[in-house]
């Protein structure tokens, strides 16, 4: 008799544990459905980019439909800048060199100053460092082209600066020190501050890294 008890009793103990553990099992997988859910809304849609005809540092014409189906991050420099702009173009090289080999991202550099960044000047520049010219664009042409898609279709300042507020001869504009992303159907999904005394750099660096992993992933 007092056998039989400990059999109940070790298959009561036995049940229970079965019971935390499909609870416990239970409870991760909701965990894991609200982090995926997270991740998810943290890309919105913000706009769709309009259609683009620009030249890059190889004087080879490069479209929108031309980087459709590749995610790419852009953002806007110029190559007298004297402020932010080289800080950036370290950054995004860094960004550059952590993506792998079998990643199809793009990388898309704008100028504000169209007039003097011309394809052979920013050729120069995107060799200065160490640009891989497969995968990082640098994009000049009608400085109203440059600004349509800059403005319009990537949310990105680009304003010539009055020489009068001018505090160098390099001073030149005021523009964006962001990065924007873009997924493979042209949408402009999410922005990154890469400048700044609270920065920190390699947070936002693994947050870019991370999205562009997200929306390789997307159809």
């Amino acid at each position: 008799m007092e056998k039989t008890g400990r059999t109940i009793s070790w298959s009561a103990w036995i049940g229970l544990l079965l019971i935390i553990a499909t609870l416990a099992a239970a409870l991760m997988l909701v965990k894991v459905k609200s982090q995926l859910a997270a991740q998810s809304s943290s890309l919105p849609i913000i706009s769709a980019v309009p259609a683009f005809v620009l030249t890059n540092q190889a004087s080879v014409v490069v479209s929108r439909e031309e980087l459709k189906g590749a995610v790419w991050l852009a953002d806007i420099i110029f190559t007298r800048c004297a402020g932010p702009c080289p800080e950036m173009t370290r950054k995004m090289r860094e960004i550059q060199d952590a993506l792998s080999q079998e990643s199809m991202s793009r990388l898309v550099t704008l100028t504000t100053d169209a007039d003097h960044d011309s394809p052979e000047v920013l050729e120069k520049y995107a060799a200065k460092f160490g640009a891989d010219n497969e995968r990082w664009q640098f994009l000049t042409g009608d400085k109203r082209d440059v600004a349509a898609l800059a403005i319009d279709g990537l949310k990105l300042t680009a304003l010539a600066k009055p020489p009068a507020e001018r505090t160098d001869p390099a001073d030149l504009f005021v523009h964006s020190t962001i990065f924007v992303l873009v997924d493979k159907a042209g949408q402009l999904r999410g922005s990154f501050q890469t400048v700044g005394e609270d920065i920190e750099w390699s947070d936002v660096k693994r947050q870019i890294l991370a999205a562009i992993q997200k929306l390789e992933t997307e159809p």
